[in-house]
């Protein structure tokens, strides 16, 4: 075998799909499952930072609690300007469960619903969303295995070695239909293509690294709030880089307004956003201390 051709055949990735499956009357995809267990996870771990705090972590879950409806409308509620705008307005989209689902909607109205419980219970929001910003980024890694699992939300073709190949027979998630073959056409694969999900769920990982060394061992002096605005910064950069992979619509990208996947100009109005909100939180909230957690509200000593 010839040097080029173990390139192309080793430098990528390639397993079998897990295609939707039925328990009883339900059929179930790993997609939704691990969008559970992502915001479990997160959850949890912003309890954790939380409670070791000093600050009420009762509270705090039932924020999350709240979260996780607000969650669940964005995520679907997101998708429609678009699909409105391909489609015509149809009122009936706004209860359609059926429908797409995106994971910045879900953030959006998990963070929306979550502030505005926070509020009716008198939280201070810059602790909050601090610990947060630790939950959202580890939700991200989990929750993208399930889109992994599915293979699901890849890209372009490339020769990427993180790129996905499909081979034939392989079932990939319903979006990709159009991919999959019966005959290989790129060597031992139906293609190769850009594995969006996996590089989205490795920058969120790198992401909670880089919150965790700046909390922890950097030493570096936040205020209240900023630590959210950076995970805010971070993401919306993050997918509006990595969503330049899936403007193939030949191989089921998104839809896009003009140059730009819908998704692309969400990310990119978080970003700035962020940048903007940490801007303002500096000069307005005092620097994270015990001595001021004492002041939002922390017990601890």
């Amino acid at each position: 075998m010839q040097p080029g051709r173990l390139v192309d055949v080793f430098a990528v990735i390639s397993y079998p799909p897990i295609p939707i499956f039925e328990v009883g009357p339900l059929r179930m995809s790993l997609h939704g499952v691990f969008a559970g267990v992502g915001f479990l996870a997160g959850a949890y771990y912003g309890t954790l930072r939380y409670r070791a705090r000093g600050f009420d972590a009762n509270l705090f879950q039932s924020v999350l609690t709240w979260a996780l409806v607000g969650a669940l409308l964005g995520a679907r509620w997101l998708t429609l300007p678009a699909y409105w705008a391909e489609n015509g307005f149809d009122a009936g989209e706004l209860i359609n469960i059926g429908g797409n689902y995106s994971i910045l909607g879900g953030f959006a109205g998990g963070i929306g619903a979550g502030i505005w419980r926070a509020h009716r219970l008198g939280l201070r929001l810059g602790p909050a969303v601090d610990v947060a910003a630790f939950g959202l980024a580890i939700g991200t890694v989990v929750g993208r295995i399930g889109d992994l699992a599915i293979v699901e939300h890849l890209g372009g073709p490339t020769r990427f070695a993180l790129g996905y190949g499909i081979r034939p027979g392989y079932d990939v998630a319903p979006q990709h239909d159009r991919l999959e073959c019966t005959t290989a056409t790129v060597g031992e694969f139906c293609g190769i293509y850009h594995h969006a999900a996996l590089y989205d769920m490795l920058a969120a990982a790198v992401c909670f690294g880089f919150l965790y060394w700046l909390v922890f061992r950097s030493g570096v002096p936040l205020r209240y709030g900023q630590l959210f605005a950076i995970w805010m910064t971070w993401y919306g950069i993050q997918r509006f880089l990595i969503d330049f992979t899936r403007l193939a619509l030949d191989v089921g990208g998104d839809r896009t307004l003009g140059a730009l996947t819908w998704s692309q100009w969400s990310a990119l109005a978080a970003a700035v956003g962020g940048v903007a909100l940490f801007l303002w939180l500096g000069r307005r909230n005092p620097v994270v201390t015990p001595e001021n957690d004492r002041a939002q509200g922390a017990n601890a000593t």
